[in-house]
Parts: structure tokens; sequence; C-alpha cells
């Protein structure tokens, strides 16, 4: 039986309390081995991130020490290029074993980009795909992924078998956080606490990131 291992890509701009529960339920549901989150140094589908990647990375150091099976892989921070996935995806895989799993975790509004990502087609020659499903999300996913749904769905992720090539849906009640606002209180001089790791508040307030001067 191979390993089972999931990467969660993100800004974490700063890393927050939702990010870390839908990862650590994910983790569990699925009985992963490792959950790694993989700060994205130029994400090509977003604005720039606010503070430096360096800061963002520490950040979810701090936030995930000694939290099994949480871990950090900073391997996009290390390029010098645009962040894309199919390109994490290809080096993970020459790293794991035959039969080792890789799971590759997306929020909703994130699988229905994927027609606009880089090489989208052939993520699944490497991983299956995990789709964060929130109980609101109503909208219908793009045509160019509805063939794709039909042909590679797994209703149960449970039942996920091989190395890649599937499409499971994680159902997910979301924590109503957003680095967009935690930013915004930071900015206004107001406490950001219990939306963050208190390491992670520590070191904010420690390199005084966020705030209006910046």
């Amino acid at each position: 039986m191979g390993k089972r291992i999931g990467l969660l890509g993100g800004t974490f701009d700063p890393v927050h309390i939702g990010h870390l529960r839908s990862a650590l339920e994910v983790a569990d549901a699925l009985g992963l081995d490792e959950l790694r989150l993989i700060p994205n140094a130029r994400p090509p589908h977003r604005d720039t991130p606010q503070v430096s990647a360096l800061d963002r990375l520490a950040m979810v150091e701090c936030a995930v020490a000694g939290i099994s099976p949480l871990v950090v892989d900073d391997r996009e921070l290390k390029r010098d290029k645009p962040s894309y996935t199919i390109d994490t995806l290809e080096q993970t895989r020459a790293e794991l074993a035959a039969d080792d799993q890789l799971f590759l975790l997306l929020g909703w509004d994130a699988f229905c980009g994927l027609p606009t990502w880089h090489r989208w087609e052939e993520l699944l020659q490497h991983c299956h795909i995990l789709v964060l499903q929130r109980p609101d999300a109503d909208s219908e996913p793009p045509d160019a992924l509805r063939n794709l749904l039909a042909a590679r769905s797994v209703s149960d992720p449970l039942a996920l078998t091989g190395p890649n090539g599937n499409i499971a849906f994680v159902w997910q009640t979301p924590l109503a956080v957003s680095a967009t606002q935690i930013r915004q209180l930071l900015a206004s001089g107001k406490s950001v606490r219990f939306l963050v790791p208190d390491a992670v508040l520590a070191y904010i307030d420690a390199h005084g990131l966020y705030r209006a001067s910046n």
C-alpha cells in the first residue's frame, strides 16, 4: 500500500484558520499520510501577494509546526517563474513511488477555473483532484469540465484507487474567514486574534506586516 499525499497550494497572504481547518478535515477524512501546504510565489491567476514570499512561508511554517500530517513544501518559492501547478505535480510525482496516491486539493472556484490553467488537461496524469465543495456553491462548472467530470468523477473520495486519474468532491462547511478580511482588519489597526493561529499573529506583530504604513 503506497503513501497518500495531499497538496494544497495558495498565496497564504496570510495563512488563516479557514485554510488550516479545511486542510486538517480533508487529511483526517481521507487518511492522508501527509498534506503539504505549498505557498505560491507568483500565482498566474491572482494579484501579487501583499507581503514577501519569505514572510508568507514563515507564517505557514509557524502555523503547522507540530501539527501532523500538515507540512510545508516551499518548492514553488524556489522557482524564478510563475507558479504552475503542473510543474509542481510533475516534480512531486517524480519523487514518489509508483503506487503512492497524490491528491490535489482545489476549492470550487479554482476548479471551475481549471480550463484557464497552464496544461490543465495533463493534471490528472499525475494526481487525483479533490474538489472542496461548499454547500452554497451552486454555480455550474464550465462546459469544458463537464465531459471530464462525466468520465472521471468518483462519488466517494474514499473509493479513489490507483495513483492518479480521478476527481472526487469533499463536502465542507467552510469557516467564514478570508485573507482579504484579515488584511483589512490589520490595515485598520484591529485585532485578528482567533482568525489566525497565535504563532502567525505573533509573527505578523513582530514584523509589522499588513499595517497601513506598509
